[in-house]
């Protein structure tokens, strides 16, 4: 008895002593701060195609890559308006229900289009800006700095590149690099080849996104050395954004964007800093955790039921949502297991596709591509029966990833258009199917 009596406390001890030595443990695995989404070399290798433009179109791209269907909107408002240019294309779209930084690049089709054609790059952008503003910036401007050593950033007519020693606490580059247009009223957007234009890229495993300059926007130039400019826009009256290089973090002039949206609300903007308005995501899935708790609990009611699990509350848009079977999410490539395609977006279950990348199986067609097989053709929307055709219309299935952006009389023209940028991109499929939005050759190139 006597024994048992000097163990019992022994053992309690003991006991409570495990507890203590767990609970802090967990505590302590708590309080450590999150495991970066994307490493830094891969952010060099997503900013790489637009660094070295002017800081506050850097700005507006980086805002507006955060909504990447709003991005899809707008540069099929572009292709149907292609007369409407600069500050007038801007003043025709106050009355759209886009985002003040979509709408406001309108005035730059050529860096507008691209992000259209190129979604999953525009996507993984977005997310890491969202994830890591500071880290964001911060490998802006190690490019830069890169360029500039290379003696390919350098101010000339079109832009002023000034250098200057960066604040104390602010970004972790010894200088900051700015870039500003020459001419206030009038912006130049560059365009070059960032494996050359930064010198001997160093990370061989993220090679950096590039596409070939448009011959539209810049007609006999050649990008063998240094920045190649088109033709300079008069569009001031879209910039309302700028790079906070010693914060970290993207500023906007309140009044210049209420300029451009009549809807914009002041009231979201605290001190000038540009916040993520979740209501613009038009359900597209964030892609790590702590930004969809951050993000997607912010939309109300049945929308943020639907946008926290990856879907969109209108209309059951699947577009950008995580696909559920495998956990995977592919944007703007599809998905290979089940048949089921991908653009920007999880398709959900066998049946249901989404437009911009070809549909291997079912008869299924996606809107802009060929169909493979089954004699099924779908404008705008997944067909989901051979032989049967839906325009426009989810007809009480599953509707498609773009549901909305186009339809009626306009999906033929949806139909060409998508054919013809299958054909022309840089991307294609790992397995030399079909090809992505953007596509080029072999394994999806960056």
């Amino acid at each position: 008895m006597n024994r048992w009596s000097e163990r019992l406390p022994r053992a309690v001890c003991m006991w409570f002593m495990v507890v203590l030595m767990t609970g802090s443990t967990g505590a302590s695995a708590q309080n450590q701060p999150a495991q970066p989404t994307f490493k830094p070399e891969e952010i060099e290798a997503l900013v790489a195609p637009i660094a070295l433009y002017p800081d506050s179109v850097l700005s507006q791209v980086l805002m507006a890559s955060t909504y990447p269907l709003e991005i899809v909107h707008a540069a099929r408002w572009v292709k149907a308006n292609p007369n409407v240019k600069g500050d007038a294309a801007v003043k025709a779209v106050q009355g759209q229900s886009w985002d003040v930084s979509v709408k406001s690049l309108v005035a730059f089709p050529q860096v507008l289009e691209p992000m259209s054609d190129k979604l999953d790059w525009t996507q993984k952008l977005g997310d890491a800006f969202l994830a890591q503003e500071k880290d964001v910036l911060a490998a802006v401007q190690r490019l830069r700095a890169r360029a500039q050593q290379s003696g390919n950033l350098k101010s000339n007519e079109q832009q002023n590149v000034t250098v200057e020693p960066a604040p104390a606490g602010g970004q972790a580059t010894q200088t900051i690099v700015r870039i500003e247009p020459a001419n206030p009223e009038v912006i130049y957007v560059p365009a070059y080849n960032p494996t050359v234009v930064y010198g001997t890229w160093g990370y061989p495993s993220y090679p950096p996104y590039y596409w070939p300059p448009a011959p539209a926007y810049y007609p006999g130039t050649a990008l063998a050395t240094g920045l190649a400019f088109g033709v300079g826009l008069a569009a001031a009256g879209a910039i309302f954004g700028n790079c906070n290089w010693g914060g970290g973090d993207v500023n906007i002039n309140v009044n210049k964007a209420a300029n451009i949206d009549r809807n914009f609300d002041r009231t979201k903007v605290q001190g000038g800093k540009w916040q993520h308005d979740a209501s613009h995501r038009q359900g597209v899935a964030y892609r790590d955790n702590a930004s969809r708790e951050k993000f997607a609990k912010n939309v109300s009611g049945a929308d943020a039921r639907g946008d926290f699990r990856g879907r969109n509350g209108e209309a059951g848009d699947r577009a950008g949502a995580g696909n559920r079977a495998g956990g995977s999410n592919n944007a703007g490539v599809g998905d290979r297991g089940g048949g089921r395609n991908n653009a920007a977006v999880g398709d959900r279950s066998g049946g249901g596709n989404n437009a911009g990348v070809a549909d291997r199986s079912s008869g299924r067609n996606n809107t802009g591509v060929t169909d493979r097989g089954g004699g099924g053709n779908a404008a705008g929307v997944s067909n989901r029966a051979a032989g049967s055709n839906r325009a426009s219309t989810g007809g009480g299935g599953r509707d498609s990833a773009f549901q909305g952006v186009g339809g009626g009389a306009s999906s033929q023209q949806d139909f060409n258009r998508g054919r013809a940028s299958a054909q022309s991109s840089n991307f294609n499929r790992p397995s030399g199917g079909g090809t992505r939005a953007g596509g080029g050759g072999g394994r999806g190139r960056r």
